[in-house]
């Protein structure tokens, strides 16, 4: 059976989270180790990490995922914002360390102009200069693959592929397959042949021991319309099928599948339960 669970929040402090996690009936959680919108963070206290760490212990939460600022870019052509960028990403992967994260999700980045493969190539020597600077972490950077809104690369698979391989640190990067991003792209996981075709070709491209982590989302938006929004499940194009059929799937038994949709607690909650009484039916 899946980990299945959603992004909590972080307000009031880190250490509150699995406590969140916990009355949602998640058995993992996403989290922002800091403020998504700013560049630089307040450090994490030891008291908070140490209460952070027993709630996880108290709650038998073992899959914690954090994903990365929304304003970090590590294919920017800009060479301040680069800066900024990898200085933030590093600030990233130093928080998960503390926080015993083994996961960083993060969008590949967006080339502003200047074309895919400046991005991709660029996104690589990013990621070997932030692992480089931090030669003893553990976690697992997992580049999300995107719809493909704007400049934004990421959304083929080839992309992640070639990030990958141009890496010079390979075992260090796996990949988060987010639902809604994939069919904004123009996969078609409704259908049983469709979703079947999707995996295959991932699998052919990246290959499926790279999956660390799924973002389940519904799609407000129409098959490869190449926008990012997210929708309740159920209530958007992709409907509920599909995500039957993920949480059963016995090749991703194991993993985190986490929640990004819209909304509250609440139906965070009825999600999560809607998704759980889906396995074995």
């Amino acid at each position: 059976m899946p980990y299945i669970g959603c992004h909590v929040s972080i307000s009031g402090g880190v250490e509150n989270a699995p406590m969140r996690a916990a009355k949602l009936g998640c058995d993992s959680f996403q989290v922002f180790t800091a403020n998504q919108m700013q560049w630089r963070a307040a450090p994490i206290s030891d008291d908070s990490r140490d209460v952070y760490l027993s709630e996880l212990k108290k709650n038998n939460f073992e899959n914690v995922i954090s994903h990365d600022s929304y304003l970090i870019n590590l294919g920017s052509p800009d060479p301040k914002k680069l800066v900024m960028s990898r200085n933030a990403f590093i600030e990233e992967i130093q928080r998960s360390i503390f926080l015993n994260i083994p996961y960083i999700v993060f969008h590949p980045g967006s080339h502003m102009g200047n074309g895919d493969s400046f991005a991709l190539q660029t996104i690589a020597e990013s990621l070997d200069y932030c692992i480089e600077t931090v030669p003893d972490s553990t976690v697992t950077l997992l580049l999300e693959n995107t719809a493909g809104q704007g400049t934004n690369v990421g959304y083929k698979f080839e992309h992640l592929e070639t990030i990958i391989k141009q890496s010079s640190h390979p075992k260090r990067l796996g990949v988060c397959f987010d639902t809604c991003h994939a069919f904004s792209s123009g996969c078609e996981l409704i259908t049983e042949s469709g979703y079947a075709d999707t995996f295959k070709k991932f699998d052919d491209v990246i290959g499926l021991d790279r999956l660390k982590v799924f973002h389940l989302n519904d799609s407000k938006k129409a098959l490869g319309s190449r926008v990012d929004r997210h929708h309740q499940l159920g209530e958007g194009f992709i409907g509920l099928e599909p995500f039957r059929r993920l949480v059963n799937d016995k090749r991703f038994a194991g993993l985190p599948m986490i929640l990004e949709t819209p909304g509250d607690d609440e139906h965070y909650a009825r999600e999560i339960k809607l998704l759980k009484d889906a396995v074995n039916q």
